[in-house]
């Protein structure tokens, strides 16, 4: 999944997005509003973690601005107010969920993984005929046969098994698979797309297609397809 967290404390945020990254996750970080603004410009996320008060604004103004334009990317706010009253205007205002800072990294995992489910983003499990990713469990099965797949392969497999049938070229892979500051070459993509199609040869039910000049997509060969 694609995180994006709006967060002025440098310290923390090196923290959620480091523990967050072990989960699996692409995390961007933005310091303020201004940055936020530009990555949601160019980049799609599949949940926003977002700080109240920011060096140029408030967060509650900025997430009230998201649903007005009826943006729906699901918002957890991160706030040291623990008043009642406060809590529920942040979740009348749009938010999806919330967590008192100082922030226990167990407890945001779970709320994350809470509100992804909630819109039907959170499986940690995908099922398609006999492949089976865990990616919690950092494995892929294929019958009664398991192996493990390194992070980035894992993530690679995620992207294409989400969406059997949609073809994403590199560039769009090395945007869900890796940060945006990560430099990695087309190359590297090739080569991660290789490892996960070696990984996934045995399976009778999927396989990961080359669409020349565009990118890859897996397909489903079985009758589910």
């Amino acid at each position: 999944m694609r995180f994006l967290l709006i967060e002025d404390n440098i310290e923390l945020a090196q923290s959620v997005v480091e523990r967050l990254s072990l989960d699996g996750h692409v995390v961007e970080h933005a310091a303020d509003l201004a940055a936020a603004d530009a990555f949601l410009m160019s980049e799609q996320f599949d949940l926003l973690l977002l700080d109240i008060q920011l060096p140029d604004g408030d967060g509650r103004h900025f997430l009230a601005r998201q649903r007005r334009a009826s943006i729906e990317t699901p918002v957890i706010v991160l706030t040291a107010r623990s008043a009642v009253a406060d809590r529920v205007s942040l979740l009348d205002a749009g938010a999806d969920d919330y967590i008192t800072k100082p922030v226990d990294f167990a407890e945001l995992g779970a709320r994350c993984r809470a509100v992804l489910r909630r819109h039907g983003h959170g499986a940690d499990v995908l099922t398609l005929g006999d492949l089976v990713v865990d990616t919690e469990c950092a494995t892929v099965s294929i019958g009664s046969c398991q192996t493990t797949l390194r992070n980035r392969e894992l993530r690679v497999l995620h992207v294409l098994a989400r969406s059997p049938g949609r073809v994403y070229s590199k560039s769009q892979l090395h945007d869900r698979v890796f940060g945006v500051l990560e430099s990695v070459s087309d190359n590297a993509i090739e080569v991660y797309v290789g490892r996960v199609r070696k990984a996934i040869a045995a399976s009778a039910s999927v396989r990961i297609e080359t669409v020349r000049g565009v990118g890859y997509r897996l397909i489903r060969l079985d009758s589910a397809a």
